[in-house]
């Protein structure tokens, strides 16, 4: 079938968080697919945040989860019990996000690298895309930032283990339960922060729904230690790259250096960057709140275009 269908109702023009191919008048199937190198020593903890990762992009499209492949490549020499440390952590995880791991594939490289291939579920009009935030929406984040600069610091022995703790222990944190809350809210604009930043996944939906962002740097949300580390000069191998790619469209209105770099530190398995109607804004704080589930108001949507952060 070719890829220009009018069932492909997600593809690359504009990309998005996930592929979307419609069944039928009821179903739609979402299909994304994740990877990367460790970025924590535990294998455990590797396999489920990296597991995390990428099942959040189906939350993040307004999808269930339903089957997942494991993408994997390791070295002859790593002990089989870290591996199987890793798909187990991985498997725990699929099925708490509502799905099946159902085999994979592994190749052998010097680098080791894990993910998920996963194929979800969505109604065609529950779709979750990131250009349709409007005028007048009201901005929140689902977790905390600061996710890179607590494993950076770390590793630089900048960062102690309580701190890489907190960090690993929002990495491995699902979105699927804040997904759930936000679906009764029916939003305008979803999309999870992950490697751009909070600036640079907030550029994309101000920039694919022709508006601008106004952020809050006051209001934005840090992992314990992470404005620390980023006072004491840590950055990551990721902060030049995101300055690269989104900078020259990003206003900062005498924003600390501290919150601009929060803003553009890359977060790995983040939470869900959410544009929905002002006035619905109480009762998803509220129902957050019911829950016990980490919600922040961090700004509003106006028109015009690119983003300002005062």
């Amino acid at each position: 079938m070719p890829v220009d269908s009018e069932d492909l109702l997600v593809g690359l023009a504009p990309a998005d968080d996930a592929a979307v191919y419609r069944l039928d008048d009821e179903r739609a199937l979402i299909f994304t697919l994740d990877f990367f190198p460790p970025v924590v020593d535990d294998p455990a903890d590797y396999g489920a945040i990296a597991a995390t990762n990428a099942l959040n992009d189906v939350f993040a499209m307004g999808g269930s989860p339903l089957l997942a492949l494991s993408i994997a490549a390791f070295p002859e020499s790593l002990p089989t019990e870290m591996l199987a440390s890793i798909f187990a952590a991985a498997d725990t995880q699929v099925r708490a996000a509502g799905g099946l791991l159902a085999g994979g594939h592994t190749i052998r490289d010097e680098e080791p690298k894990y993910g998920l291939a996963v194929v979800g579920t969505v109604h065609p009009d529950g779709i979750w895309p990131k250009n349709g935030a409007m005028p007048g929406d009201a901005l929140f984040v689902t977790k905390p930032l600061g996710t890179g600069l607590i494993m950076t610091g770390y590793k630089r022995g900048a960062a102690g283990t309580q701190q890489l703790e907190r960090a690993v222990r929002w990495m491995k944190t699902l979105n699927k339960a804040a997904a759930d809350v936000i679906r009764a809210v029916e939003p305008h604009a979803v999309t999870d922060v992950t490697g751009f930043g909070l600036f640079g996944h907030a550029y994309e939906m101000a920039d694919r729904s022709g508006v601008r962002v106004r952020l809050e740097s006051e209001r934005f949300p840090a992992i314990d230690g992470a404005l620390d580390l980023a006072r004491s000069g840590n950055r990551t191998s990721g902060d030049p790259r995101n300055r690269d790619f989104v900078a020259r469209h990003v206003e900062l209105e005498g924003v600390p250096e501290t919150l601009d770099v929060l803003g553009f530190d890359p977060q790995t398995a983040g939470g869900l960057l959410v544009s929905l109607p002002a006035e619905r804004g109480a009762t998803l704080e509220a129902e957050f709140d019911a829950r016990r589930l980490f919600l922040r108001r961090i700004g509003r949507v106006e028109e015009g275009c690119g983003v300002v952060v005062q």
